[in-house]
Parts: structure tokens; C-alpha cells; sequence
């Protein structure tokens, strides 16, 4: 058997792309090691950038809350584990105008 390739997350829905952003903040929320939960974040700042492009390239305006909850949320793990630069660059996304 070969290694397992996903397929790329900016072939999804913006809706898919937050499921999997949730999948990942749930389980930084959840890791107490802090490269794991580097990890899962980065994860989910990729993720949530797909969904922002998907949402643009497809006219789907009404998903920018939930996008803008999510970075909230990614932003609040990261600030819980001590991750506070990250933290506020995250938050400043939330404030771009789009």
C-alpha cells in the first residue's frame, strides 16, 4: 500500500473547508502539547483561507460570519496557550474589510 495523499482542501466548499477548520480548533482545543497544537492551528488558518477563497469565488457572502467565528475561535486557542502574536494576527483578519 502507498502513502495516503488527501486531496487538497482548496477543492472544497467553503462550508466542507469549515468542518474541517472545527475538526482541527476541536482537537487544539483539546492537546495540551504545544507543537500539536501549532500544528492543528496552522491547519486551520490554511483551512480557513480556503473557505474564504471558495466563499469569493463563488458569491457566497453569507458564510463570512461563520468564517469570522471560526478565526475568533482559532484565535482564542491560540491565546490560551500562550500563542499571543498568532492570537492577534488571526484577530486583525477577522477586522479586514472584505
Amino acid at each position: 500500500m502507498g502513502p495516503i495523499t488527501p486531496s487538497t482542501s482548496k477543492s472544497l466548499s467553503p462550508h466542507l473547508n469549515l468542518r474541517l477548520v472545527n475538526i482541527y480548533l476541536e482537537d487544539a482545543y483539546n492537546q495540551s502539547h504545544p507543537s500539536i497544537v501549532l500544528a492543528l492551528c496552522h491547519q486551520a488558518e490554511v483551512s480557513l483561507d480556503n473557505a474564504r477563497k471558495a466563499a469569493r469565488s463563488a458569491g457566497n457572502k453569507s458564510i463570512n460570519e461563520e468564517i469570522d467565528a471560526a478565526c475568533i475561535d482559532l484565535g482564542g486557542i491560540l491565546k490560551m496557550h500562550n500563542y499571543n502574536s498568532e492570537s492577534r494576527a488571526i484577530y486583525k483578519k477577522v477586522q479586514r474589510p472584505r
